[in-house]
């Protein structure tokens, strides 16, 4: 996934917000997390399915903590040789295997005062685990083949999609060494579990892939839009990503509809779109204009649409959308959907506004 930063989250610079829009969302309570931790040097572990966002969290982290100023060096521990990763990670002299022609500092003093991302940390080696806890411990590192100590200061940022209490019950993983990372947990849900995120992340989603293909496409119609929030996303936001870039490739105008989007999304999305054929002049989703106008346009057209797909049974409708029942019936209120407080009010069709 484009590591890149998502809505509500700072680029870089330490004095820039976390949070630049109004929205409740899971997404940016999530950003709130890391925002409220940033501060700490304490170690956090990332956990969540592949795709979910956890480097762009770490960066988020890093670059809202009094280390911006300082490197962010992510690691994926899963994708390097075991016969080179404490090389890579804690360094060598020259000498001391063939092949070592110079010395090599390594990846943890090349993050000296920064942050090291971690990421894929239940592929590490058993062996390679035992070396990281004593780096942990003693904040000091002795590079393969030398015998002079070298101190780090670093915050350690990890991130894994396994199961590591699984691994640790199944001695796959150090029970020591899981408690010296599980220190702060965060949990990256899957975008299945917030679809009311896809929208804000189109937002971001949208424009950057505009901008890489040279488009200028600003708006998602209505169905589309629909389409989108009811499909399960298997890869979570990194597949999001892929099918916004493929629509945009695709798209011949200023606005995404159904036809862009690949073939297999519409074949496994949750139900049927809505038969009814779009207004022309459906304003779709236009980056740049107010946020949070556009974000509650969604919602009203997601709640109609659910209310629709579900007979006008309201309790139905809540499970489709995939929140409360009581949510439901705050957000029908709130946009003066709701004819009243009663649950017989969900025998019928919706009362048209």
């Amino acid at each position: 996934m484009n590591t890149r930063a998502l809505p509500g989250m700072a680029q870089a610079g330490n004095n820039k917000p976390l949070i630049v829009c109004g929205s409740d969302s899971p997404l940016v309570a999530l950003v709130r997390t890391c925002e409220r931790i940033a501060q700490s040097d304490a170690t956090v572990l990332l956990t969540g399915e592949t795709g979910t966002g956890k480097e762009v969290f770490a960066r988020a982290i890093h670059d809202k903590s009094p280390r911006a100023g300082r490197p962010l060096v992510p690691v994926n521990c899963g994708a390097i040789p075991e016969t080179l990763i404490e090389s890579e990670l804690f360094g060598h002299v020259r000498g001391a295997f063939t092949g070592a022609v110079a010395d090599r500092p390594g990846l943890f003093r090349q993050a000296h005062q920064g942050t090291i991302f971690l990421d894929e940390i239940g592929e590490l080696p058993l062996a390679m685990q035992v070396r990281l806890l004593r780096v942990l411990q003693d904040r000091q590192l002795v590079p393969v083949g030398g015998s002079n100590a070298f101190a780090v200061d670093v915050r350690v940022v990890a991130a894994t999609n396994r199961d590591l209490e699984r691994l640790v019950a199944d001695g796959r993983f150090r029970e020591d060494l899981y408690y010296r990372l599980n220190v702060i947990r965060i949990e990256t849900p899957p975008l299945r579990a917030r679809p009311e995120d896809i929208p804000l992340l189109l937002v971001h989603l949208l424009r950057t892939c505009s901008e890489r293909h040279g488009k200028t496409v600003e708006r998602v119609s209505p169905r589309t839009l629909r389409t989108l929030c009811s499909y399960a996303y298997p890869g979570n936001i990194r597949e999001l990503e892929n099918i916004v870039d493929h629509a945009v490739t695709l798209c011949e105008s200023d606005s995404l509809t159904e036809h862009d989007l690949p073939a297999h999304l519409l074949g496994r999305a949750e139900g049927a779109p809505i038969a009814a054929p779009e207004p022309e002049a459906s304003p779709g989703f236009v980056p740049g204009c107010n946020l949070d106008e556009q974000l509650a346009t969604y919602e009203k057209d997601m709640l109609l649409a659910a209310l629709e797909r579900a007979g006008g049974v309201r309790k139905r409708a809540a499970e489709l959308l995939g929140i409360k029942y009581r949510s439901l019936r705050h957000r029908l209120s709130k946009y003066g959907l709701a004819s009243g407080d009663d649950d017989d009010l969900d025998l019928g069709p919706p009362t048209a506004h």
